[in-house]
């Protein structure tokens, strides 16, 4: 049985030291046997770019013994060798735009001592055009590639001076494109798109294959994939778990899997998440979790009142993926580029396709609305789960008294300091409540007659919510019933409790709450 890492991205030392690769060298091929071609290919964090980096390495520095076994090794191909400038921005401190440059002339520097050549003490732009010239000069074409090219960019994006950034930025990668004429390939990889860092405004020669289909199953494990590469992790888990091989399938599919990356129906699982339940003893946990959701893109939502409910209802053309501009953020394509969301489906348009986003899986979920409940809420880290439990234990029982006075208190324990007082505020909150409430029971809020606040549907009862700021709970209970929000309920059987809520902004408290029957059926 193979073994398995979540933290090994070097291609040859996994070959060497016997660790489960699964063979994604077939795609690779088809980059590699293109000469001259420059692409650009953006996924979310811990998605494997840094191994795919590292794969195009070994094959052009020749070593084709490490690829034996795999696709590519029976294929139509060259091996020759090739300088290779590989620019790894990762664990560099990018901190200010001067450790900037002295972390890009340290890495032109080691580049250059691992080729065999020296360079003169200058600019980071003029040593990359020096770097490649005498990498030419002494050994042919030469291969470029660049990881996580956007490091510099994220980890600086809240800063007011982020544009001198992507001004020092700037002249750096146009080397690339400067210099295109004596390269074999240029490869570059990141997270997100941005708008005039040379790369996607005046390096307008790379290839962007991050929407292509023929590259959508490229990086992260399919279902067959993972069924064929982990069968004997696979048997061992399902003994652990006390399930068939199908339940520990589809419980698994659930939790990791649901990345589509184009128009292809093509769906790959988190290759971290999946090695992660195999290597630490076949529990469904929250691997993904640990790196942290970036503070400045729940700052974003905060400040610009960001609608969720409406954003995973949403339909989209292909525009919301594209590159943009710094001081123009699209939350929407954000998040989708950072891995929160993804293509769930297509859906026929006007003129042409849209998209609807959704979460990826459970763990991507349970993820994100965590964080938004320590960040909108309050909620202490590692608490919001067992916070949620105790008002599902209420609703079960159909104590919707108690149910009530667990939400004032939950409402009234929101710090001062991160309420915000307008209505969108806390219509954020009620949806991040309800949609955590709703990974435990259902909670959901869409009619053809407009969009309920939230429903909750038991064994039991249907409950529906209507909340109100600054207002009255009878104008909420009008609200569902002129509406007519109970009317596509009406056939599941149930009894349904209507409850107009009242929320006292100045108080920050719920000052009234009223319950109404279901009017009678004509």
């Amino acid at each position: 049985m193979k073994k398995l890492t979540t933290s090994i991205f070097d291609f040859e030392k996994l070959r060497k030291e016997g660790y489960l690769y699964v063979d994604k060298t077939d795609f690779v091929w088809n980059l590699v046997n293109n000469p001259g071609e420059s692409y650009f290919l953006s996924r979310p964090r811990r998605f494997g770019k840094s191994l795919l980096v590292s794969t195009l390495k070994a094959i052009f520095e020749g070593k084709k013994e490490l690829f034996k076994g795999l696709a590519i090794y029976e294929k139509k191909y060259d091996w020759e060798k090739h300088p290779v400038i590989h620019l790894d921005l990762n664990g560099r401190d990018f901190s200010t735009v001067e450790n900037m440059q002295t972390s890009f002339k340290l890495i032109l520097k080691e580049q250059a001592k691992i080729n065999g050549v020296t360079l003169q003490d200058a600019t980071p732009d003029a040593m990359f055009h020096e770097l490649i010239l005498k990498l030419h000069d002494n050994s042919g074409d030469v291969v470029i590639l660049l990881d996580e090219y956007d490091k510099p960019i994220l980890g600086n994006i809240s800063k007011k001076n982020c544009s001198d950034f992507l001004a020092a930025l700037k002249p750096i990668y146009s080397v690339i494109k400067g210099k295109s004429s004596l390269l074999r390939l240029a490869f570059v990889t990141g997270v997100s798109k941005f708008c005039h860092v040379s790369l996607f405004s005046e390096l307008n020669n790379l290839t962007d294959i991050t929407l292509n289909p023929a590259y959508a199953g490229m990086l992260g494990f399919t279902e067959d994939e993972i069924r064929s590469c982990f069968a004997e992790h696979i048997a061992n888990a399902v003994a652990a778990n006390n399930a068939s091989c199908d339940e520990l399938m589809s419980r698994l599919l659930e939790w990791y899997d649901g990345y589509r990356f184009s128009r292809a129906d093509v769906h790959v699982c988190n290759p971290v998440s999946v090695s992660s339940f195999f290597n630490e003893g076949y529990e469904f946990n929250n691997y993904w979790d640990d790196t942290g959701t970036p503070a400045f893109l729940l700052d974003l939502m905060r400040d610009r009142s960001y609608d969720f409910e409406a954003a995973l209802n949403g339909r989209y053309d292909e525009g919301i993926f594209a590159a943009y501009e710094l001081d123009r953020l699209d939350i929407t394509g954000l998040l989708w580029q950072t891995g929160y969301l993804t293509i769930k489906e297509l859906v026929p348009g006007l003129r042409r396709m849209k998209f609807r986003l959704g979460f990826p899986d459970y763990e991507i979920e349970d993820t994100f609305m965590k964080r938004l409940m320590e960040y909108f809420c309050g909620v202490p880290k590692g608490k919001g789960e067992d916070t949620i439990e105790e008002f599902q234990k209420a609703i079960a029982k159909d104590d919707l008294d108690g149910f009530m006075r667990q939400f004032q208190s939950f409402l009234a324990s929101i710090p001062y300091g991160i309420q915000l007082k307008y209505e969108k505020y806390y219509q954020s909150v009620f949806f991040i409540f309800f949609r955590m409430l709703g990974m435990f029971i259902t909670a959901e809020s869409q009619t053809s007659e407009g969009r309920i606040d939230a429903y909750v549907r038991t064994e039991n009862t249907i409950y529906i919510f209507e909340f109100k700021l600054d207002k009255t709970s009878d104008e909420a209970i009008d609200q569902i019933v002129n509406r007519h929000y109970y009317e596509i309920f009406q056939s599941c059987g149930l009894p349904i409790r209507m409850i107009g809520v009242n929320f006292n902004s100045a108080k920050g408290r719920i000052d009234g709450w009223k319950e109404i029957e279901l009017p009678s059926q004509k």
